[in-house]
Formats: C-alpha cells, structure tokens, sequence
C-alpha cells in the first residue's frame, strides 16, 4: 500500500483525502500489517517517517491560535472538528530554521501517549513499507538531544530516511501538559 503525492507545489485536497484514505484503511488492519509501515515527509532538505499506527490524519495548513508561554516550537493550537489539539512545528523541535508556511506545508496528526498533537512538516511524501531489515541503528551522537527522537535509519534504494520515534517527539512532563 503506497501512495505518493504528485510533484506539483500545491497540496491539494484529493491528495490528502487519499493519504486519509491509505491511513484509515492501515488503522482497520491489524497490528502486525501496520508494524513497517511509514508516513514520510519532508523538512527542510531530509525525509522522514513515522509509523502509521501513531498518525492519525493529515490536515492542510489552517489558522493556528498561539497560546502564551509555550515553549518555541508549540505554535500554538487548532479547532479540529470541534477537537482543540496543539501544534509543534517540527523544524523547531529539530532546532532547524523556520520557514514561511505555503501551499505544500500540512499538519500531520498524531498521537503521543493519549493526546492529539499536530506536526507542521514541510510536505508529506508517501505511506511506504520498510522492513527491518532496511533500518540501521540511529547515528550516536554525545549529547544530542535529537537522537532520542531517532527510532533508527531507513534505507530505501540510494535514499536514507529518518525514521521517528513516535513516542518520544514529546517528553513526559510536554505530554502531560497536552493531555
């Protein structure tokens, strides 16, 4: 099961229906159909994936309401179908530059320990399946904090992608503050 967004700039609403449409079908499955599979996408110059059994839609770019003193990378929150969920952006959680949001930019969401959360990544790429035996361990790195978000490399042809740990996008004590 994969499905990849034509190259246009724009996102469009066909594209994330059937992105919904290939993640639903996912959640009817069962566990062990959903144990390699990955939403990609995009940030900056680097693809990334995260299991799909933690996303739960893909929402396009849309007002987000800031809230006073969160930390940098919580831009704040959105009404989703009457569900007030709160959105990091995922460049700042990476220490990356931000970027203007545009056309491509979505809103990934998913969920961390019982909560809704929204990821603001660059452009979402494909549902792809990547067995394990296609993942390396994640880089060691002293005192990195970014590592503990890294579930390991994903090698698929001549490209790598940075495979997420779900779970650990957020600490504990960010978790708890959402739940």
């Amino acid at each position: 099961m994969s499905f990849a967004p034509p190259a246009s700039n724009k996102v469009n609403m066909a594209e994330l229906n059937q992105l919904n449409e290939t993640i639903e079908q996912a959640a009817l499955e069962n566990e062990d159909t959903l144990k390699n599979m990955y939403l990609t996408f995009r940030l900056g110059k680097e693809d990334y994936g995260i299991e799909i059994r933690y996303v739960t839609e893909i929402v396009g770019m849309q007002k987000i309401t800031e809230v006073p003193d969160m930390p940098m990378f919580v831009k704040g929150v959105v009404n989703l179908r009457g569900q007030v969920i709160p959105v990091l952006d995922m460049r700042l959680r990476f220490h990356m530059d931000p970027r203007e949001y545009d056309e491509r930019t979505c809103i990934v969401v998913v969920n961390i320990g019982g909560a809704q959360v929204g990821l603001v990544v660059d452009t979402v790429n494909e549902v792809r399946n990547i067995d394990d035996t296609q993942i390396s361990p994640p880089p060691r790195t002293a005192g990195a904090d970014s590592a503990r978000y890294i579930q390991g490399m994903g090698k698929v042809g001549e490209e790598v992608i940075i495979l997420l740990e779900g779970q650990r996008l957020l600490y504990e004590n960010e978790v708890a503050a959402f739940v």
